[in-house]
């Protein structure tokens, strides 16, 4: 056991000789480094493969009952300071390691071809293995200082990644939107870390978690500000992870390319604040109200997340706000105590939900031949429809992992989301409610999003694209440059030189402009000789592409079996609860999760009614059967037999602007914080310039008028110096006198 866990450090490290690789030759042979760009997917894909492999060894070994493990060597020493870094090897890291590493995986393989005609290719790369190698440092972080350390570095590859096509206003002001934001809860962090510095002295896990406990016990600690701490190390994670107030960033991130969405925002990096809570976790137990606070704001963010989803006209948009509403269920049972439920539906999450954003990616990438390459055309579900004969391998992948999140059994997310909703009957009826009112919601966006991509009548006509009338295309990427080529809709077989491209088993070509064809070279997709056929309808994605989608839709359907709560002839398939054993003694909880079939069955009825219900509610409004209706006349006049039909519209106006407006919480930031922000800096300006400036200014310009007056007065006679000296002086003593005459 300790000589696999000395190698533990490998884990944060074994990602950064890509980007530095990358960087160094950018810097010393640029010409070649570009040619030779695609290179460089193999390497980044092979390191983490090797972190897979040894963090899927130390799951194991903690499975069969391993302990524990902790590294720590000094940084700092003096007398009255020990600054200490290491790594920390327990359930709560291998999770996070596996998650991290299996996904990455999969989206860098999928990147290679999604991201193979832009201009950044490289600097994608570079930018993604070194995210990889800052999360994971911060996942085996010992300590709080170190976690902070690499939560900074985190957030500073998702600026770089959100503003990726910086070259795009709306991606500049979304990075700097997710940057802002990010630093409100990155502040109250350091304010939490140094406050429970102030009151321990350490910084390191089990020594805080003891020396609070111990506080606590002989009440020597002011309780109301070891709450306030406990409470400012939780405005870090509530920003990270998107809950309610700080989630305003992470809908805006979706303007980074679409493989960022599905490894940062919704499997990772959005999944750091729910891995900071649950490494504090024995440390908010014993806090009071901290564990209510932390249920509160997730119920709130479950809820909110739901709403905000409904009417969503951008595919990813949807999913993120939908990823908002999942990690608020993870932080309402948290906050509940069931820490296992969070974990489960952490793991069981981030493989539906990469699932879902890669499907999306997909989705996009076989719009762009139709709408052109604009975002706000090739994510628009109003302009979809009807994909289901030109990308069925997407559909099929993307209903999979709609049915989990949706809470279908037997996909993953049934089995995690059902234990958070059981879990809350227990601890509050009202939030209880709102969590399975809040799973019929999710069960009905979701199968809106797919309804509106997949079934139907594609909304795009073709009548501009049959092959008399000419297209553009831009020539590198979605938003690389704007150089365009004209091609025609016809077969190109006779034409196809070396300005066009095909991959890996692809019937379609793409025009490549000069500058990147010199710098493409093949690493996971090949180039192809043989005469193809360019389609100017949707098109299913390229093999490497397919790969990433299947092997999730893999994870999808098997991955929820870790946490079966069941018993069987005497064995316990609940795995989960085996692996965090280590964990979940630390905390002294019981870990019996244990079910039998019947009250299994009997909790789950509810949950998977609601969702079916959810799925009905949408098919209804949505599904092309209904469309001979005319405009669903059948429900129109089941409304118009009311005398309410105008309060109905109402209500169901208000909605749709609610959610389509995410809430109105923007306009709110938007009125009360960059308008008063603004006020402030121009009373300020005004302050500065008129009254601090106008006082020095004018000192100046007494002192000048009165030299000059004192320059015309002085003749160099003393006799009249003294004339003028007492002269002021008998004024001064007779007003003085009137003055006290009175």
């Amino acid at each position: 056991m300790e000589h696999t866990y000395q190698y533990a450090w490998i884990i944060p490290f074994a990602p950064l000789p890509v980007p530095i690789a990358i960087g160094l030759g950018l810097l010393l042979v640029p010409t070649a480094t570009k040619n030779l760009r695609r290179v460089w997917a193999f390497p980044s894909v092979f390191l983490l493969s090797i972190v897979m492999i040894l963090s899927a060894d130390l799951a194991i070994r903690q499975i069969n009952g391993s302990p524990i493990y902790q590294y720590v060597g000094s940084w700092t020493i003096n007398n009255d300071f020990s600054l200490e870094f290491g790594h920390l090897i327990d359930p709560l890291t291998s999770i996070m390691s596996i998650l991290i590493t299996t996904v990455g995986i999969m989206v860098l393989i999928y990147s290679d071809n999604y991201m193979s005609h832009d201009q950044g290719y490289l600097r994608f790369f570079a930018y993604m293995s070194f995210f990889n190698a800052s999360m994971l440092g911060l996942v085996t972080s010992s300590n709080l200082i170190q976690i902070y350390i690499f939560w900074e570095l985190v957030g500073m590859c998702s600026y770089l990644l959100i503003g990726f096509w910086f070259t795009r206003p709306i991606a500049a002001n979304a990075c700097q939107k997710a940057f802002v934001t990010n630093r409100v809860g990155d502040f109250g962090l350091l304010l939490g870390i140094l406050g429970l510095y102030w009151i321990t002295g350490s910084f390191e896990f089990r020594d805080l978690f003891e020396i609070v406990n111990n506080l606590i016990d002989n009440n020597g600690v002011n309780s109301l500000f070891l709450t306030l701490c406990a409470s400012l190390l939780f405005v870090g994670a509530i920003a990270k992870s998107a809950q309610f107030p700080l989630h305003v960033w992470l809908p805006d991130a979706m303007e980074g390319p679409t493989p960022i969405s599905a490894l940062i925002h919704a499997a990772t990096m959005v999944a750091a604040g729910i891995f900071l809570v649950a490494r504090l976790f024995p440390l908010f137990t014993i806090i009071p109200y901290t564990l209510n606070l932390i249920s509160l704001v997730g119920i709130i963010t479950v809820l909110l997340g739901a709403t905000l989803a409904l009417a969503q006209r951008d595919i990813k948009r949807s999913l993120a706000y939908s990823t908002m509403s999942q990690l608020g269920y993870m932080m309402l049972a948290l906050g509940m105590g069931s820490y296992r439920a969070a974990l489960f539906h952490l793991i069981t999450h981030a493989y539906s939900k990469a699932l879902l954003f890669l499907g999306s990616g997909s989705i996009i990438h076989s719009m762009e031949p139709i709408v052109g390459y604009s975002p706000d055309k090739s994510q628009n579900m109003a302009l979809m429809g009807g994909l289901t004969k030109y990308v069925p391998i997407t559909k099929f992948s993307f209903l999979l992992g709609t049915l989990s999140l949706c809470g279908i059994p037997p996909l993953a997310c049934f089995w995690s989301k059902d234990e958070i909703l059981n879990d809350s009957w227990l601890y509050s009826p009202i939030f209880a409610i709102i969590a399975c009112f809040t799973a019929g919601l999710t069960a009905f966006y979701m199968f809106r999003v797919y309804l509106l991509t997949f079934e139907g009548n594609l909304n795009i006509h073709f009548k501009n694209y049959s092959g008399k009338k000419n297209s553009s295309f831009y020539s590198i990427s979605i938003w690389g440059k704007k150089g365009t080529k004209t091609i025609k809709n016809k077969f190109l077989s006779s034409k196809m030189n070396k300005n066009e491209r095909t991959s890996l088993c692809s019937k379609k070509t793409y025009p490549i402009d000069g500058n990147v064809r010199n710098m493409m070279q093949p690493f996971i997709t090949i180039t192809q000789f043989a005469n193809k056929q360019t389609s100017l309808y949707p098109h299913e994605s390229d093999n490497t592409m397919l790969l990433s989608l299947l092997a999730l839709v893999l994870l999808t359907f098997f991955v929820g079996y870790i946490g079966i709560p069941f018993d069987q002839e005497g064995r316990d398939f609940d795995i989960l609860s085996k692996w965090l054993t280590p964990s979940i003694n630390l905390l002294h909880t019981n870990s019996n999760n244990s079910l039998d079939w019947y009250e299994f069955v009997t909790n789950a009825i509810l949950s998977v009614s609601i969702a079916y219900f959810g799925i009905f509610i949408a098919s209804l409004l949505y599904r092309p059967v209904f469309s001979s209706f005319q405009n669903l006349d059948l429900i129109n006049s089941f409304v118009k037999m009311g005398p309410n039909r105008i309060f109905w519209d109402q209500i169901i106006n208000v909605i749709y602007n609610w959610s389509y407006n995410r809430g109105y919480v923007d306009v709110f930031y938007a009125t009360t914080l960059t308008r008063g922000i603004g006020g402030l800096a121009e009373l300020t300006h005004f302050v500065d310039r008129q009254v601090i400036d106008g006082i020095t200014n004018g000192v100046g310009v007494t002192s000048f008028f009165v030299g000059e007056w004192i320059k015309y007065i002085g003749g160099g006679r003393i006799s009249s110096y003294i004339f003028l000296y007492l002269f002021y002086v008998l004024m001064f003593l007779l007003i003085s006198n009137l003055l006290l005459s009175k």
